[in-house]
């Protein structure tokens, strides 16, 4: 009985592995933390950039708070002066979405008008990065 039991367990193992391998394990889900300001921004649309290059399928959101939600904000630009707007743009139609934290907003005294038209909100970024992690099965990055 137990080496029928330790047959079985190296049958399924061996399926399991065969399937991910097939698949390549499923579409990418992986959650970008953006909460230390704009190089840590541009560090982080690098990345998520060079993902979409291999992985053009893979679901990205980015979630931001702190001071991670300043290259959302209208006019923002990296250390070259280029605006981080447009970059969001191209990839927005990438499919990946940017998300600024609401409670950010109110500790910071900041309007969702002084924000880009790509960015969404959720009430709370930490509390979003928690959820994409534990209930959607997301990874997590932080560049």
């Amino acid at each position: 009985m137990i080496r029928f039991a330790s047959m079985l367990s190296g049958i399924l193992l061996g399926v399991l592995v065969a399937g991910c391998a097939t698949t390549g394990g499923g579409q990418d889900k992986v959650v970008y933390h953006i909460n230390e300001g704009v190089a840590q921004a541009s560090n982080g649309l690098r990345n998520i950039n060079n993902h979409l290059e291999v992985n053009p399928s893979a679901r990205i959101v980015v979630v931001s708070h702190a001071l991670g939600v300043d290259f959302l904000m209208q006019g923002a630009k990296d250390k070259n002066g280029n605006k981080y707007e447009d970059l969001v743009e191209q990839l927005k139609n990438r499919g990946v979405r940017f998300d600024v934290c609401e409670i950010t907003l109110k500790n910071r005294r900041l309007t969702k008008d002084q924000f880009i038209a790509d960015a969404t909100y959720v009430p709370s970024g930490v509390a979003e990065i928690t959820r994409l992690q534990q209930k959607d099965g997301f990874a997590y990055l932080k560049p």
